[in-house]
């Protein structure tokens, strides 16, 4: 009889050669901005333990019978003001980042591509973590980094990825070398990315709308502006457990401002996108700009470093829902900057991640031979034998 192999392994694994897969993750979005797209998304992700850590039966029937059926229409409808050319601005930056960056290692390491794959994996929509993963080894991957586009690890977001990751690799047959980067918060290459894409901003805000030209010197933030960093909010006792997200948020922060040659009364740093009734991470954004122009301060400039891509959370709640709290509660100029996204900027930055983390990998790579070495021919001889027959 034929042995039924437990693991699974490529269907046509090729002995004697390196690959390395890189896996770019994000949080993955809707299949359409309707009710019925919102479901299944919201399903996945809020019964994800790691996003909420309550196991309790009447918490699960709250959550599926309650909750999600009265959320998904109106995140439905967020989703709706963002949806661009059919599509989600996360899944087009996203899939422009992999991209990008596979054409750009392709050339930097003078590899043909076929030793270097990059797959892009969602952790709660399609194409999901195990379609990804499975792409990986059905070419022959011996090497694996796993780089999960959130800048700042929290348990919610990086940890769920590495549990999916686990989760596929515990049914492989041969498990690759693998590396995984659980935060890059304050790598210098995306801190001066950010500082990059402020100045830049700045720069360009501060031409005047019909000559093109600069409407005075300004090389940085305008001093007569806040800088607002807004972080994606997590409950208060994440960070009395032990996750370092609030600190490498701030961390972030300061680094930032520091570039820009920013006081600490020039920015601040906020939290969104609170769920729930429990105690966030203070302070709260949307509270805070409403408070500002009371406070006299009437013109911001708000940037979310912590979304590698604008999504839902960047452009609906940050620059349209909390940019009319703080024009209705007396702002005078409310500016967005947007995420780092597909562009120059950010690939260099995630190759720089790559290089920092498997240059070793990439320089062991060897090219395809076309002829088959020694231990490829067993291989195959033993595959045509009869010797796993009775």
């Amino acid at each position: 009889m034929t042995i039924k192999s437990v693991y699974r392994g490529a269907v046509n694994y090729s002995h004697g050669e390196d690959k390395l897969g890189i896996l770019l993750v994000n949080l993955g979005t809707p299949t359409a901005p309707t009710a019925a797209g919102l479901r299944p998304f919201l399903r996945r992700f809020l019964n994800d333990q790691r996003v909420i850590e309550n196991k309790s039966l009447a918490w699960k029937f709250l959550l599926n019978c309650i909750i999600i059926p009265i959320r998904a229409p109106k995140s439905a409808s967020a989703y709706r003001s963002i949806w661009s050319d059919g599509d989600s601005p996360l899944n087009t930056y996203s899939f422009g980042l992999v991209n990008k960056l596979r054409e750009l290692l392709t050339k930097k390491t003078n590899k043909n591509i076929a030793n270097i794959i990059v797959e892009l994996g969602m952790s709660y929509s399609k194409p999901n973590i195990t379609y990804a993963m499975n792409q990986l080894q059905q070419h022959n991957i011996t090497k694996l980094l796993v780089l999960p586009l959130y800048p700042q690890y929290s348990c919610s977001t990086v940890a769920s990825v590495f549990d999916a990751v686990a989760a596929e690799l515990k049914q492989w047959r041969l498990v690759p070398d693998l590396r995984m980067v659980t935060s890059y918060h304050d790598n210098p290459a995306y801190i001066n990315a950010l500082a990059k894409s402020v100045k830049q901003f700045h720069k360009n805000s501060s031409k005047d709308k019909i000559t093109g030209r600069n409407k005075g010197r300004n090389k940085g933030m305008s001093k007569n502006k806040l800088l607002i960093f807004s972080f994606h909010g997590m409950p208060l006792s994440s960070l009395l457990q032990g996750d370092p997200y609030h600190c490498q948020c701030h961390k972030t922060a300061r680094l930032v401002a520091e570039k820009l040659g920013l006081k600490s009364s020039e920015y601040k740093v906020c939290f969104q996108s609170r769920f729930g009734r429990s105690k966030w991470l203070q302070p709260y954004t949307d509270k805070t700009l409403e408070l500002l122009p009371k406070q006299g301060i009437k013109n911001v400039v708000v940037i979310c470093p912590g979304f590698a891509t604008d999504c839902v959370e960047t452009l609906e709640e940050i620059d349209d829902e909390n940019r009319k709290k703080f024009m209705e509660s007396g702002g005078l100029e409310f500016e967005y900057i947007p995420c780092l996204n597909d562009s120059t900027e950010q690939i260099k930055l995630f190759e720089t991640l790559v290089m920092e983390n498997a240059s070793d990998l990439l320089n062991n790579l060897k090219r395809t031979n076309s002829a088959l070495s020694h231990r490829q021919k067993q291989s195959q001889q033993l595959a045509k034998s009869n010797y796993y027959e009775e």
